[in-house]
C-alpha cells in the first residue's frame, strides 16, 4: 500500500506541475485572445446587434476562470501529495472536477458552433466594406484600412474581376488585390488556425483533468486505508 501511495504521489506531483503550466497556457491564451490586435479591432468595429462582442468578452472571462479552476487544483494536489492530507485531496479533487465541468462544455461548444465565430467575423468586415464602398465615409473607411492592414489583405474579390476604388483607397501598400489576397478567406483561415489551437489545448486539458481526479481519489482512499492501518494493534488500557 505504501508503495502504490509513492507511486501515486510522484505521478500526481508531475501531473499537478503539467496541469498548472495548462493553466498558465489557458489564461496566456485568453489575455491574447481578448487584448490581440486582430480581436480587439473586429470587437471595437461590431455592432451591438452582431454577437461577436458578446464572444469575445465571455470567451476571456471563462478562459481566465477556468485556468484560475486548474492552478488552483494543481496547488491543492500538491499539497494534499506533500501533507497527506484527506482534506486537500478532496479539494483537489473538487477542483479538477469543476475544471472537468468546465471544459467539456466548452469542447461541445467549439465543435457545435464552429463557424459561429467565423461567420461574427466575416459580417463585421462585410459591414465595413458596404458602408465605405456607399458613401465613403471617412470614419468606415479608418476602419477598413486597420482591418485590412492588420490581417494583410486587400478587399474582396468580385465576380467580375476587377479591382473597385475601396481598395484603391484602404488596401496597404505592396498589397496586390489580384494576388488573392481576399479579406474574407484570410480572416477565414486565421480564425481556422486559432480555434484549432485552442481545441487541441482543451483537449489535452481535458486528459490531464481526468487523470487527474483519478490520480486523486487513489491518494484519498491511500491515505484514508493506510491510517487504518496504522491504527489496527494498538490498545489502550483502562
Amino acid at each position: 500500500l505504501r508503495c502504490g501511495m509513492r507511486t501515486t504521489k510522484c505521478q500526481l506531483l508531475v501531473t499537478s506541475l503539467c496541469v498548472m503550466l495548462l493553466g498558465l497556457s489557458i489564461a496566456t491564451l485568453s489575455t491574447v485572445t481578448h487584448y490581440g490586435l486582430h480581436f480587439t479591432l473586429i470587437s471595437n468595429i461590431s455592432l451591438d446587434s452582431n454577437a461577436y462582442r458578446v464572444i469575445h468578452h465571455t470567451a476571456f472571462y471563462f478562459g481566465i476562470c477556468l485556468s484560475m479552476t486548474l492552478i488552483l487544483a494543481a496547488l491543492l494536489s500538491s499539497a494534499a501529495t506533500v501533507r497527506e492530507s484527506q482534506c486537500l485531496t478532496a479539494m483537489g479533487f473538487f477542483c479538477f472536477a469543476l475544471a472537468f465541468c468546465g471544459l467539456i462544455p466548452a469542447a461541445c461548444w467549439r465543435y457545435t458552433h464552429s463557424t459561429e465565430v467565423e461567420d461574427s467575423m466575416m459580417d463585421v468586415y462585410d459591414f465595413v466594406y458596404e458602408e465605405v464602398r456607399r458613401n465613403t465615409s471617412s470614419f468606415r473607411r479608418h476602419e477598413l484600412t486597420a482591418i485590412h492592414e492588420a490581417f494583410l489583405c486587400c478587399g474582396k474579390h468580385s465576380p467580375f474581376g476587377d479591382t473597385t476604388s475601396v481598395e484603391n483607397k484602404t488596401c496597404p501598400p505592396g498589397q496586390v488585390h489580384d494576388e488573392g489576397q481576399d479579406c474574407l478567406r484570410e480572416i477565414q483561415d486565421f480564425l481556422k488556425k486559432h480555434m484549432d489551437f485552442v481545441f487541441s489545448l482543451l483537449g489535452v486539458s481535458i486528459g490531464f483533468t481526468v487523470y487527474g481526479m483519478i490520480l486523486t481519489s487513489f491518494l484519498w482512499f491511500s491515505i484514508h486505508f493506510s491510517s487504518n492501518l496504522y491504527r489496527k494493534g494498538k490498545y489502550i488500557l483502562r
